[in-house]
């Protein structure tokens, strides 16, 4: 993507760890119809706390390995700065952001109250999917979206 344009396709890779799929699948897809009265929404690609474009993951990991409490926060508040800088690229913040989806194994009840709080403060929703990003030095991954309408479908039926 060349500087200035608008990558039209957002997605979060990650791995369940229970309940894993038998082969590679779709979990969950956006799409979008024309209605002039709808307010605008948006999609922030999921990004775990690496920044991108870096020589490896490696090497530009936020505390590669560190488990610990104090490592996963350091993390989490990397990711969420990465989550805000999209946003505001996008020309939006928390205040539209309608869901946020966090995926790691790791404890995010800790990080609810400070960390997570400009979304949580806001009454949105944080789904705590119990999976990890595909890359193994990655811990924590985070997606957002706003959208006025949100529907979710049975698969099952």
């Amino acid at each position: 993507m060349l500087q200035g344009q608008v990558n039209p396709v957002a997605r979060t890779n990650i791995c369940p760890e229970i309940g894993k799929p038998d082969s590679v699948s779709l979990h969950a897809f956006g799409y979008t119809v024309p209605d002039a009265s709808a307010r605008a929404s948006f999609v922030v690609a999921g990004s775990g706390e690496a920044p991108e474009g870096g020589a490896s993951y490696a090497q530009g990991t936020i505390r590669p390995g560190d488990a610990s409490p104090e490592g996963v926060r350091a993390k989490a508040q990397w990711v969420m700065g990465e989550m805000e800088r999209r946003l505001s690229g996008l020309g939006y913040g928390w205040r539209e952001a309608t869901v946020a989806n966090v995926y790691t194994v790791r404890d995010i009840h800790p990080l609810l109250i400070d960390v997570l709080a400009p979304i949580t403060g806001l009454g949105r929703a944080v789904t705590w999917h119990f999976s990890r990003p595909p890359v193994a030095v990655l811990d924590y991954e985070m997606d957002v979206r706003g959208l006025p309408r949100e529907i979710l479908i049975d698969a099952s039926a």
